[in-house]
């Protein structure tokens, strides 16, 4: 078995009327993250994560902006349609671990689900997956609530 570490990363601007989608877990907050599908920040910077780890290019290469089928789509299901290509291509997930970079809202509560959605999306048990949150002191566009990024690295094994 070969280890291999990826790492991703994804931002997205604060908007008005659109639901806060992080980690497959809709979270009460006046603004939504902005873009094409749901703009998961979390899920979307953990699927470039695993693209990487495996060499297979990102979201972007594998589910254009521009295509209008992805349009609104839930990241989760686009997490699980790149667990497919990883499986396709005799790869096993290992870990993860995802850092979400906002100055709100506090996440805390909504964790455990983000963990339980990555793990089944994935196939992984819970203890496979490491969703956190951090702010940056009110500085920068995360900081001054424009807008949330997130970090994710990522072992598989072929």
């Amino acid at each position: 078995m070969i280890p291999r570490i990826g790492y991703g990363y994804d931002v997205h601007r604060l908007t008005e009327g659109r639901p806060l989608v992080l980690g497959g877990t809709a979270v009460p907050f006046e603004m939504g993250l902005d873009g094409h599908s749901d703009a998961d920040v979390v899920l979307h910077a953990l699927m470039d994560a695993l693209l990487g780890a495996a060499a297979l290019g990102d979201i972007g290469r594998l589910f254009p902006d521009n295509d209008p089928q992805y349009l609104g789509i839930d990241s989760r299901v686009l997490l699980r349609k790149v667990a497919e290509v990883l499986k396709e291509n005799r790869y096993t997930v290992g870990n993860v671990d995802v850092t979400l970079v906002a100055q709100r809202p506090k996440i805390a509560p909504y964790v455990p689900k983000m963990r339980e959605n990555i793990a089944a999306d994935l196939g992984v048990s819970i203890e496979a997956v490491s969703v956190k949150a951090t702010t940056e002191e009110r500085l920068g566009f995360t900081g001054s609530g424009e807008g949330m990024s997130a970090h994710a690295v990522a072992l598989i094994v072929s």
